[in-house]
């Protein structure tokens, strides 16, 4: 009984931001879910990169009916190489970032997870050189909640007509390029990240959109890429096969644009 796949608009594009199921055949109630996670941020900040996994998962549900704030449930998969110099206290950090501070103040619980605290590879190559490869903090966020009204999901996709396409700001225009996939491209990490400095404009964000899905006042929605604005704009351009003229303020484009 799947309403929503991941496939979005006449294309059929894999953009879609969460899963909704419904619960019968004759009804409209049904369940999203969606994985949020930040993993390369946590190279340079572990509880940012926490904090943005979470982050994620809420505005990656924000689109579908589901109401107050506290019907969505996390569950928290926690992946680090436990021992190793210094991971030990990023995995601290990092679970106390969410565990304590944000998860509280969105009012949303983390009620179940998993962890796996044995991220690393050691080997032995022919010429019998010993060689170890540890993995990076991760944590990956996957939120449930329970769906009102199947029918009012908004998707990605753009739709036909005249419409305007607003990006909301949860950065403030700080616009951080650290661990972007522009800076992978180079090669490079870069010493500032992206974070969620304020839960309170994060959940004011989220009840803002359950309004206006509420009063059908909504026609497509997307959150940020890990890519940036151009990549959502793309996404969104290409499900609904319409395009767009994107006015992006601030002095540095690739730091809007990415």
């Amino acid at each position: 009984m799947v309403h929503r796949d991941q496939m979005v608009g006449k294309y059929q594009l894999p953009v879609a931001d969460h899963a909704v199921t419904v619960t019968g055949y004759q009804c409209f109630t049904g369940e999203a879910m969606a994985t949020g996670e930040r993993t390369p941020i946590a190279i340079v900040d572990a509880p940012a990169s926490a904090r943005m996994a979470v982050g994620e998962s809420i505005l990656q549900m924000a689109s579908a009916p589901i109401g107050a704030i506290g019907t969505i449930k996390l569950s928290a998969n926690w992946m680090a190489a436990c021992g190793e110099d210094g991971e030990d206290a990023r995995l601290f950090d990092a679970v106390e970032a969410v565990g304590m501070d944000l998860c509280p103040r969105l009012g949303i619980c983390i009620p179940v997870g998993k962890d796996s605290l044995s991220m690393r590879t050691v080997w032995t190559d022919s010429k019998g050189q010993e060689h170890k490869q540890v993995g990076p903090l991760s944590l990956i966020v996957s939120a449930f909640a329970s769906v009102t009204d199947a029918r009012k999901d908004v998707t990605p996709d753009l739709k036909p007509g005249a419409s305007r396409l607003l990006l909301v700001d949860l950065g403030n225009g700080k616009n951080r390029l650290g661990a972007s996939a522009l800076a992978q491209v180079y090669n490079q990490i870069g010493d500032t990240v992206p974070d969620v400095e304020s839960p309170e404009a994060l959940r004011a964000f989220y009840e803002a959109m359950q309004e206006l899905i509420e009063k059908g006042l909504v026609l497509a929605y997307h959150d940020r890429s890990d890519g940036g604005v151009a990549v959502t704009l793309a996404e969104m351009a290409m499900a609904g096969g319409i395009g767009v003229a994107a006015n992006l303020v601030g002095p540095d484009p690739l730091a809007a644009l990415f």
